[in-house]
């Protein structure tokens, strides 16, 4: 699929970057940045597209009220930062949009609304919803109360995700930095990629950290996943910046475009591999590796030799080599408690001694995906 798809897409998230949106001093929030991409999304939704708005600039807008002249490194800081700046960012976005007679509403995310199904569940009727009235929704993570996403997160993925949530046809990443380049952008030669057709050519390729205000969490590391989960999803991706943003939407050689896989996984895969958060892990011995990776059946408990963590039924864990290594992911079929009096037995051998209900798979191949 080429570029095409960027000018045929119905259904599209935008998310644009704390170093886009606060410029180069990275100090306070840039209105002429908040009204440009505002005025991007305008003109999807003109032409017919639902569209949602992933946004950072929280942490990056609470700074100069707060007297603060660079990101703060501990998490207290970094949520009062939030705090502070989460109502400072909805609300020019707000007045931004009004101004458009669009009605935009903000929505706020942490790590549990994605990974635990119920709730996963819930942001996605919320979110579809919002989509069909004509609403612009502004989704960022709920960096006030969050942890572990401050910490280690980074909006590229929530947006990937998000795409994935809502079955976008199009992911837009908006960064300070306008493609994915063959190199570090700043060394001598370096050549933009305009177009990737699988994730597979540009494995080689050395990759950036976070923009250059110092005030974003992601970097070219977090683009490239959020581009892997995106196109496994069917979705496209464009990565540009925000002065190129209107030029690659209209299909010109700006930016890069991410084609999406033509063969993909059901959603609930997608989330099982991308948006899960394992509780355990169950370590195989070469056996079931192998039978797992090859022949894609069922984990049964012979294959198994170890059991690590604490989880329950319908729990989410790795599956691993001995030597350590991840293969694949699934949801168990039983507590971690009741596991190790079954390691290499067979099901029958199971059922004869402990009962019919454990005559069953430890992880059904239909709950499991490789990764």
């Amino acid at each position: 699929m080429n570029r095409e798809a960027l000018t045929s897409a119905k259904r599209i998230v935008i998310k644009i970057g704390s170093s886009s949106l606060t410029g180069a001093a990275g100090s306070e929030l840039d209105p002429h940045a908040v009204a440009k991409i505002v005025d991007f999304a305008y003109s999807l939704k003109k032409r017919g597209a639902d569209v949602l708005l992933v946004s950072s600039g929280a942490i990056a807008a609470g700074l100069a009220p707060l007297g603060l002249k660079v990101r703060p490194k501990d998490l207290a800081t970094q949520q009062a930062a939030a705090s502070v700046g989460q109502g400072l960012l909805i609300a020019q976005y707000h007045e931004k949009f009004s101004a458009h007679g669009v009605i935009s509403s903000q929505v706020l995310l942490t790590t549990e609304d994605i990974v635990r199904r119920s709730h996963y569940q819930n942001a996605q009727q919320t979110l579809t919803k919002l989509l069909s009235l004509g609403v612009i929704p502004i989704v960022n993570e709920n960096d006030t109360v969050g942890t572990q996403e401050i910490r280690f997160g980074d909006n590229d993925r929530l947006a990937a995700l998000v795409a994935l949530l809502i079955h976008a046809d199009l992911l837009i990443l908006v960064s300070d930095i306008d493609a994915l380049y063959d190199a570090p952008p700043t060394q001598s030669g370096a050549q933009p990629i305009r177009y990737v057709a699988t994730m597979s050519d540009i494995e080689t390729i050395v990759l950036g950290g976070a923009g250059s205000a110092g005030v974003g969490s992601g970097g070219m590391v977090t683009k490239v996943e959020a581009a892997r989960i995106a196109t496994s999803a069917g979705i496209a991706m464009l990565l540009t910046s925000l002065a190129h943003c209107g030029h690659a939407i209209a299909g010109e050689d700006y930016g890069t475009f991410f084609a999406p896989q033509s063969s993909k996984a059901t959603s609930r895969l997608l989330w099982l591999a991308h948006a899960s958060t394992p509780q355990g892990r169950l370590i195989l011995d070469a056996g079931a590796v192998k039978a797992i990776l090859e022949r894609g059946v069922s984990l049964l408990p012979a294959g198994v030799t170890a059991v690590e963590g604490e989880f329950i039924s319908g729990d989410t864990v790795e599956l691993a080599s001995e030597a350590g290594k991840v293969i694949a992911r699934g949801l168990v079929a039983f507590d971690s408690s009741e596991i190790p009096q079954m390691l290499g037995r067979s099901t029958k051998e199971l059922a004869a001694s402990l009962g019919a209900e454990y005559e069953r798979e430890l992880v059904h191949r239909d709950d499991l995906v490789l990764l």
